[in-house]
């Protein structure tokens, strides 16, 4: 079936390890958070919302904990990673999933206040959790961090041009902390093409087919598309592998 991530045929075990997901109560963290723990990896989930965490928890199961945060709030980022470790023992894995667009629209348009929070939330977001998660353990430990960005990062994109300059940013701070963390930490990212999520919705809504249509793989993603691609960034599998950004968008970028 297209989507779908086996853990245990892909040979990826992260038994033992302990992985903590910004924006894991649904869509595509929370994809990465169940695919992560099928894999063995204990896991703490964490966004707004405590009602949708705690649902995603329980269909998850496995070793999971949640623990609600406002991605852009530093306070709340290393409150997460110190409970993390408390709860879990290490902290093994940073997912940097957590995003926001509230804004459509001409960039040349948007408003200051928008502006702020797209780049609190996308950008500053992930670098304050990479520091926390640094100076809680990975610094002394290693780890592997993988920052959640977008094709949009990669081209221009009608309407979305903030967003897309905010996942822009991401890509290329992804290149810095690679250069500054390793040899010990690995960091790299991803850049998901057009998903089926609530975050997506009302473009899927009203140019989801066409889109579809026109891609070479002729779908849109599913969310365990982006988890699957994820778990082998995290994995030893991927061990020599850090500063990059792996595109899955079913062939978008050729078009």
């Amino acid at each position: 079936m297209p989507g779908v991530t086996d853990a245990a045929a892909a040979n990826i075990d992260l038994t033992g390890r302990v992985a903590l997901v910004t924006g894991a109560s649904r869509g595509i963290g929370r994809a990465i958070a169940a695919t992560l723990a099928g894999a063995g990896a204990a896991v703490m989930l964490s966004a707004r919302k405590p009602v949708t965490l705690d649902e995603a928890a329980a269909a998850i199961g496995g070793e999971v904990a949640t623990f609600p945060a406002n991605a852009g709030d530093p306070d709340a980022a290393g409150a997460c990673v110190a409970a993390t470790v408390e709860r879990f023992g290490s902290l093994d894995i940073l997912v940097n999933n957590a995003a926001t667009n509230p804004y459509f629209g001409p960039l040349v348009d948007i408003d200051l206040p928008r502006l702020d929070k797209v780049w609190q939330v996308n950008v500053r977001g992930p670098l304050v959790w990479t520091q926390a998660v640094w100076r809680a353990w990975m610094g002394a430990n290693g780890g592997a961090v993988v920052n959640v960005s977008s094709i949009g990062g990669l081209r221009t994109e009608g309407g979305i041009g903030a967003y897309d300059v905010s996942k822009a940013a991401l890509i290329h701070q992804t290149h810095v902390l690679a250069a500054e963390l390793g040899p010990s930490v690995r960091v790299n990212a991803l850049a998901p093409g057009l998903v089926r999520t609530d975050f997506a919705r009302v473009l899927i809504e009203s140019h989801g087919d066409a889109i579809a249509q026109a891609l070479p793989l002729r779908r849109l993603g599913m969310p365990v598309d982006i988890a699957g691609a994820a778990l082998w960034l995290v994995s030893d599998q991927a061990a020599w592998v850090t500063g990059h950004t792996l595109v899955v968008d079913g062939g978008a970028v050729l078009r």
